[in-house]
């Protein structure tokens, strides 16, 4: 094996090799087969930048436009509440928008919305959303192993003299971060009557404005449709030149999930060329 470093693909020339830009100029390399896994188009300031999809368009090879996946969700906060709590998480919460959900885990409050696991897994439904409506909300259920009524219960026997911020924390153990989201959900003034402060603990509404771009995206969608490919992983348009992992048009929840999937496709698109190559020896 060979590994060829500072290679940039740059398509193919008319004799059908793959052409590169190197230190040393353009230069043409023939190949008895090709396996593509160029990645996806996040975080193209590392190189993910989705370049080679106007190398395979050229091959009328079509393609299902880039959309940030696992991604954050943009939410216009308001000043105090991103001043005092950005970089404060919000644990064991529950997210879910326009049917999709809940989701349990925890999330993270940045200056520009909401990062972390949950709002990641949520992320498509919040996106899809935004496409087709214009406008999303989720809803936050700051503790979801209470319900309702347990909560209203708890909040009308505490103490009156407290604060209502102190007898969210002792009767119903919100975090002043989560007491925070509250305000910023209700704007500002929170309910004093027990049910309807119950209500809005299991159910915050929060407006999504927007959510990350492909720039600050763990990984993306779109790129090659599986109709595009055989089988084994091969473009039917280009025999030979088979592709693999975030090339192709599919999401993943991120972590281990992610990177599995592009470890088996690749694993599955060499197959895939042994039997190619294997074909073409046989006489």
């Amino acid at each position: 094996m060979e590994l060829r470093t500072r290679h940039d693909w740059r398509g193919w020339a008319p004799s059908g090799a793959l052409m590169f830009e190197t230190p040393d100029g353009l230069k043409e390399i023939a190949a008895d087969a090709t396996l593509l896994a160029l990645g996806g188009a996040s975080w193209p300031r590392l190189g993910g930048d989705g370049g080679w999809a106007e190398h395979l368009t050229s091959r009328g090879i079509a393609l299902a436009p880039f959309a940030p996946a696992n991604m954050g969700l943009e939410i216009d906060w308001s000043a105090p509440f991103r001043e005092r709590f950005a970089g404060e998480p919000l644990k064991r919460i529950a997210l879910s928008c326009a049917g999709a959900g809940p989701v349990r885990g925890e999330a993270m409050v940045t200056a520009r919305g909401l990062e972390g696991g949950a709002v990641y897994t949520l992320s498509r439904a919040v996106r899809d959303r935004l496409a087709t409506e214009g406008e999303a909300h989720l809803r936050l259920d700051l503790r979801p192993d209470f319900d309702q009524a347990l909560i209203a219960r708890r909040l009308a026997t505490g103490p009156l003299k407290q604060s209502l911020s102190n007898r969210l924390r002792k009767a119903v153990g919100l975090s002043p971060v989560a007491v925070g989201l509250l305000r910023e959900a209700a704007g500002v003034t929170l309910p004093t009557d027990p049910a309807a402060l119950a209500r809005l603990i299991k159910a915050a509404p929060i407006k999504v404005r927007a959510v990350a771009g492909l720039e600050r995206a763990i990984s993306s969608a779109g790129g090659i449709g599986f109709d595009a490919l055989d089988d084994h992983f091969m473009l039917r348009a280009v025999p030979g030149t088979f592709a693999c992992g975030e090339m192709l048009d599919w999401e993943a929840p991120t972590g281990g999930y992610l990177l599995q999937a592009c470890f088996a496709t690749g694993r599955a698109a060499a197959e895939g060329i042994s039997a190619f190559l294997a074909a073409r020896a046989t006489p």
